[in-house]
């Protein structure tokens, strides 16, 4: 069976092959293809894998390379295109012929897209003529995060770009404008394909209106493999009342909620500390960070100054899948404060390791985690409640974040005053994430599903009971 993956970013192995740095975003597709290479003698997958490569590997006047890449114990073969990945959310019609080269050329009986809002996703869905080889699977779902993007920040900071912002044409608005562009072509793309798969009822949800026709397929992710081995999280090896966010670049992912909750909690643990995955964004002791600086990251300042919580903040820099393990482990509780998840993997990782977790409400988070058993979740952002008129007053939106932080301070401050009760959910979250990401289940899942798709299967309309 020839398998062709289409990628948004490329694989570590085959980056270093390529002279590249690696990415350690989306761990798991690497991990997943390890597996295949590892069964290939048994599943007999031809497995193809197509990304985004920069214009200097790719040969003068020619739209793609395919070239023979080592991974693990087998060989794939990799077709690298062109694409702008610096706007995502601009279709560039030209791919419809790159793609239309790598069909061509690899001749595959089932097409992978992994994420639905790249151009390239698109481009093969409309250029493929079986629409029934096609298998988008759902990540972020960009409509929502458009309608989601602002997540209760003032009107002013919404409204007003810095230096950064101006010379980069990247600020809130435009940063929303971006998302909303990007679903415009993920629901195109939904429409297209004959077979979905998702993690999440939230998911499937969205995908049924986007294609009623369409084949649902429940496929969870596999995690990265360190979060499956070694130490779990224990209270007594943990810093006491940290708590920890696997990041908070931009406002979808509401560090701004926690920053407004963490005042609350320290009136009862003064000794409460927040640390945050990524690079900072509040710096600004140079020129280059002043110029630097987006109008997101600027209201995190002001809202640390305003409440003087700075040294309560720790902004921990990029992390490899070993060091935001070692930082989980460490943490005394993780925290999910986003506006809109889908299934977010670093909830999961948390799960895995079995600590105690605090999540929001929204998306698809109540299909991976359970209020009450795996920890607790709390009313986050409402799209029905968030005003999205441009030139509407401040009060509406400083009410439904203050809202949305005394239900996270409350949530917070609810795991705290119970450490039996703490215990249990840690054992119920570690159990239930063993089940959603057992890695062996959901590789056999996919392989069921890959073979539907080749022998042309299309009965019913969902899988996964």
């Amino acid at each position: 069976m020839r398998v062709l993956w289409v990628c948004n970013l490329i694989l570590p192995a085959i980056a270093e092959q390529l002279g590249l740095e690696a990415s350690n975003k989306e761990g798991w597709v690497a991990g997943l293809a390890d597996q295949i290479l590892k069964d290939q003698k048994q599943s007999g997958i031809e497995l193809g894998i197509a990304f985004p490569a920069p214009s200097h590997l790719l040969p003068k006047d020619e739209t793609f390379f395919e070239r023979e890449f080592t991974i693990g114990d087998g060989k794939v073969t990799g077709f690298g295109f062109r694409e702008n990945v610096d706007a995502p959310q601009i279709y560039d019609p030209s791919l419809e012929a790159e793609m239309n080269g790598i069909l061509r050329s690899f001749q595959p009986q089932v097409i992978h897209c992994f994420g639905t809002e790249y151009p390239h996703t698109l481009a093969i869905c409309k250029v493929c003529e079986s629409k029934e080889r096609l298998l988008i699977t759902l990540q972020g779902l960009c409509t929502e995060i458009a309608k989601a993007y602002e997540a209760d920040l003032p009107k002013n900071v919404v409204n007003r770009k810095t230096f950064r912002d101006w010379i980069k044409k990247d600020g809130i608005l435009d940063q929303k404008e971006k998302f909303r562009l990007r679903g415009n072509s993920e629901r195109e793309a939904v429409g297209l394909a004959a077979n979905i798969g998702g993690r999440t009822p939230w998911d499937q949800q969205h995908a049924m209106e986007w294609n009623p026709a369409a084949n649902y397929f429940v496929l969870q992710e596999t995690l990265r493999r360190t979060f499956y081995e070694g130490d779990r999280w224990e209270r007594e090896s943990c810093e006491k009342y940290s708590i920890f966010l696997s990041q908070g670049d931009y406002p979808l992912k509401g560090l701004h909620y926690m920053l407004l909750a963490l005042p609350k909690v320290l009136e009862k643990y003064p000794d409460a500390k927040v640390k945050v995955a990524g690079n900072s964004l509040v710096s600004y002791r140079t020129l280059k960070e002043k110029l630097k600086i987006s109008s997101y990251g600027k209201y995190l300042r002001e809202l640390m100054e305003r409440e003087k919580i700075a040294d309560r903040v720790t902004f921990l820099g990029k992390l490899s899948s070993e060091e935001m393990k070692k930082t989980y482990l460490q943490s005394g509780l993780f925290v999910c404060p986003s506006a809109v998840e889908n299934s977010p993997n670093s909830l999961g990782e948390a799960m895995l390791l079995g600590m105690p977790c605090v999540v929001a409400d929204v998306g698809g988070i109540p299909g991976i985690f359970t209020d009450g058993v795996d920890g607790i979740s709390y009313r986050g952002f409402s799209v029905k409640e968030h005003s999205d008129d441009a030139g509407a007053m401040s009060g509406a939106e400083a009410a439904a974040a203050a809202a949305v932080a005394q239900n996270l301070a409350n949530a917070i401050l609810d795991m705290w005053s119970d450490p039996v009760r703490e215990s249990e959910y840690c054992e119920s979250a570690r159990a239930h994430a063993l089940r959603n990401y057992d890695g062996e289940t959901n590789y056999r899942q996919l392989l069921a599903v890959y073979a539907r798709i080749a022998e042309g299967g299309s009965e019913g309309k969902e899988n996964g009971e």
